[in-house]
């Protein structure tokens, strides 16, 4: 099997290029990488693909007992569905709750006075019931009696 993969390279020569790095290019920080790790994060959470290919509205329209239109942030009963507005919602709430999670694994980290220690571990616990029990909520306003 290997032969057959080398073939390819015994038939054709590489070319000796000599290529230098331009010098306006350096190594990025760790925090732009972490921001740009985190903004993907954000926008893949939040549908982003789906948006660019399904194209749905930013908000829904529904019409009450009079017959007046409403606009709603939810997509009722349909899972794969959602509308611009909700699915940023969503993704906000995904990424409130990472950022809680990192900031409990900071916590543990050495040299960190007491006070400073009790703070990031509330905080960074608050972040993460806040997000999972948001979350929660917009699972029953988008699929009412699911969790019940």
């Amino acid at each position: 099997m290997e032969s057959l993969y080398s073939l390819p390279f015994n038939l054709l020569e590489a070319p000796n290029l000599k290529l230098k790095k331009p010098s306006f290019m350096a190594i990025p920080s760790p925090m732009v990488v972490f921001s740009l790790v985190l903004l993907s994060y954000f926008l893949v959470t939040g549908g982003i693909i789906y948006d660019v290919i399904v194209e749905p509205p930013s908000i829904g329209s529904t019409t009450d007992e009079r017959g007046n239109s409403r606009p709603v942030a939810f997509m009722q009963y349909r899972v794969n569905g959602q509308y611009i507005m909700e699915g940023l919602a969503s993704s906000f709430l995904f990424t409130f709750g990472s950022l809680g999670f990192i900031i409990l694994e900071k916590s543990n980290g050495g040299g960190i006075p007491k006070l400073n220690r009790i703070m990031q571990f509330t905080f960074g616990f608050i972040f993460v019931l806040v997000s999972f029990f948001a979350c929660r909520v917009f699972m029953t306003m988008k699929l009412p009696g699911y969790l019940k």
